[in-house]
C-alpha cells in the first residue's frame, strides 16, 4: 500500500494577540513539530501573507501554494503546503465560497464581512504516478446558512469532474461546525466521502478554555485511513496553535494506477 500523510492545521490569525502564546513563540515548535511528522500535505487555515512568506522560508522540503481572500488577493489564505519529494503540482484552482466564485472577495449574503476561499490542487505522487486531488478551505464562523451553501457549493465542484478522471480526494479544514450541525451532517448524502476525522473529539481549545470538534478530513477515493490522531504537544505551555492539527495516513493501492 502507497500512503499519503496529511493534516488540517489552523495556524491562527496573527495579531500579536496572544500572549505567550502568539505567533512569535508558536513558531519553533511549529516547524519542529512538521519535521518530526515529515506530512506530504498540509492543508493551512488563518494564513496572514507574512506568516504565509514565512512558511514558505522555513519549511525546506515543501512548496506552498495560495493566496488571499480579499478582492486584491490579499489578506488570508487557505494555503496548501507539500512535499515536493513526494508529490508534483499538475493543477491548482482557486475559488470564492460565494455565487460568484470567479470573483475575488465575494461572499454570501447571509455570512459574515470576512471572504472565504477553497484552494483546489491536483498532484502526481512521484513514486507511484497516481495522481491525488486535495481541497483546503475555512467556512465561515458566523453564518450556518453561508457554510450550508459553501459545502453544497464545494461538492458540486468536486462533481464537474476534472481533466484528471476519478481521482482521489481529500477534503479538509476548519469547517467552523460541530459534528450534529446541518453542514456536516450533510455529508452524509454523499455516500462516497468518508470522515476520516470520525469521533476525533475536540480540535478546537482556544488554548486549553474551550472545546470544539470543527476541523475534518473527508476522503473519496482512498483504500482507506490506516490512522488519523491529534497533534496535542504543548511545550513550556504553548501550543502550536489554538486549534489542534489533526493528521491523517490514508491508503492507497499502488498497483491502480
Amino acid at each position: 500500500m502507497m500512503r499519503l500523510k496529511a493534516v488540517t492545521f489552523n495556524i491562527r490569525c496573527d495579531y500579536g494577540q496572544d500572549g505567550s502564546n502568539n505567533f512569535s513563540f508558536r513558531k519553533q515548535y511549529i516547524l519542529k513539530k512538521i519535521r518530526e511528522e515529515m506530512p506530504d500535505v498540509i492543508g493551512f487555515q488563518e494564513v496572514l501573507p507574512h506568516v504565509a512568506a514565512w512558511l514558505r522560508d522555513n519549511l525546506e522540503g515543501y512548496c506552498v501554494i495560495g493566496c488571499g481572500r480579499e478582492k486584491d488577493l490579499s489578506g488570508e489564505q487557505a494555503t496548501i503546503a507539500y512535499r515536493k519529494d513526494r508529490l508534483n503540482l499538475i493543477a491548482m484552482d482557486t475559488f470564492w465560497i460565494s455565487e460568484t466564485p470567479r470573483v475575488p472577495g465575494s461572499r454570501y449574503e447571509d455570512q459574515s464581512t470576512c471572504p472565504r476561499t477553497c484552494t483546489d490542487a491536483m498532484f502526481v505522487e512521484t513514486e507511484s504516478g497516481r495522481v491525488v486531488r486535495v481541497l483546503n478551505t475555512h467556512l465561515d464562523h458566523l453564518g450556518s446558512g453561508a457554510r450550508v451553501q459553501g459545502m453544497k457549493q464545494i461538492m458540486a465542484h468536486l462533481k464537474n469532474g476534472c481533466s484528471f478522471g476519478d481521482v482521489p480526494v481529500l477534503f479538509m479544514g476548519d469547517l467552523n461546525a460541530e459534528p450534529d450541525s446541518p453542514e456536516i451532517q450533510m455529508m452524509k448524502q454523499e455516500p462516497e466521502f468518508v470522515n476520516v476525522t470520525e469521533g476525533i473529539g475536540a480540535t478546537f481549545h482556544d488554548y486549553g478554555r474551550d472545546a470544539q470538534t470543527i476541523d475534518y478530513m473527508f476522503q473519496k477515493g482512498f483504500a482507506g485511513c490506516s490512522r488519523v490522531y491529534k497533534w496535542e504537544e504543548m511545550e513550556n505551555g504553548v501550543y502550536l496553535s489554538d486549534h489542534y492539527p489533526v493528521c491523517a495516513e490514508l491508503e492507497w493501492d499502488e498497483r491502480e494506477r
